[in-house]
């Protein structure tokens, strides 16, 4: 397949006090969340001065792409484009029309198949090109990258220092929360989602404390406690591992790519203050960012899509396809 673009999708975040409300307006639109608890939210990055880090790590995981296209002889120019704050995905794909790209391949900042981690970036490109203005560029997603040694091998290196500083007796892993009904419709056949997340855990695991057991928990849940939420939340599993006689444990945020808002204030701040009241030792391994290897699988995922080979180069088991099926990942009834 031919491409004369490279695209950046991801979620976006603030960087500066006055963007704060805003960009939380633009992730909560549409979901009737009450003011006081975009309030409460908006707290928490306004204790982090106001800025999202994940904006700057993107950045530099551009750089790093850039230097690996070059050293690979990749000619493709390179664009960035947020879900919820500038540079917003609409704005991009609109100044992509304007160069002239004809058809980019897309990196979306996760690894993972659901709605909101999957389906809904497909539908934030659709709606991109949905905009007036003749005949936009064709944008492919690259595949998901769950069990790739590039993702999988900066995780468990972390995992193996944390263990290490604290000299750990349990390892748990974290993902991102999402809705019991949104994962019971991740990918074609439901599940999807906690399939690849434990599939990602147990390589991560192996690989960094074979002798360690391991738990898949959950954070960041951000739903009416009428709606069932994937479970348990990491606070109430290490206060169960506390009670079980666990001492020591290493947290690693397996769901996420690089650290940002949800990885240093549900992670760093609110479970490290929930070890520390618990007694126990506690260490958050660290998340891949712009590591090398990272950006090295980036490069090997659009050489990939250049040569058209297929998935290669993986771990896992867990199905995995360059172009995600028809109605994957919908939620009931839509």
């Amino acid at each position: 397949m031919r491409y004369d673009a490279f695209l950046l999708v991801s979620f976006g975040g603030p960087e500066r006090p006055e963007d704060v409300l805003p960009f939380l307006a633009n992730v909560t639109r549409g979901r009737g969340v009450p003011p006081e608890r975009l309030a409460e939210v908006a707290e928490h990055y306004l204790s982090l001065g106001g800025v999202s880090p994940i904006n700057a790590q993107c950045r530099e995981l551009l750089d790093a792409v850039r230097a690996e296209f070059t050293v690979a002889g990749i000619d493709l120019p390179v664009y960035w484009g947020n879900r919820n704050w500038h540079p917003l995905l609409d704005d991009t794909v609109a100044t992509m029309h304007r160069d002239g790209v004809r058809r980019a391949l897309a990196f979306v900042t996760s690894p993972y198949g659901s709605y909101s981690s999957c389906r809904q970036y497909l539908d934030d490109i659709a709606n991109a090109r949905a905009t007036p203005g003749g005949d936009p560029p064709v944008i492919d997603k690259i595949r998901h990258y769950h069990d790739d040694p590039g993702f999988l091998a900066p995780h468990a290196d972390a995992v193996r220092a944390a263990v290490s500083a604290v000299d750990a007796d349990r390892l748990v892993f974290t993902a991102h929360s999402i809705p019991a009904s949104m994962a019971a419709t991740a990918g074609p056949h439901g599940g999807r989602y906690e399939a690849q997340l434990r599939e990602a855990a147990g390589l991560v695991a192996a690989a960094a404390a074979p002798g360690l057991g391991w738990d898949l928990v959950w954070q960041s849940r951000s739903g009416p406690p009428r709606v069932a939420w994937l479970e348990p939340d990491v606070n109430d599993h290490l206060a169960a591992l506390a009670g079980a006689g666990t001492k020591a444990v290493v947290v690693s945020p397996i769901g996420f790519i690089s650290d940002h808002l949800e990885v240093i204030w549900d992670l760093d701040t609110e479970a490290a203050a929930t070890a520390k009241q618990l007694g126990l030792r506690f260490a958050r391994a660290a998340t891949p960012g712009a590591d090398p290897r990272f950006a090295a699988m980036v490069r090997r995922l659009v050489q990939e899509r250049l040569a058209g080979t297929g998935p290669a180069g993986r771990l896992g088991a867990v199905p995995v396809w360059d172009t995600c099926p028809v109605g994957c990942c919908r939620p009931r009834g839509s």
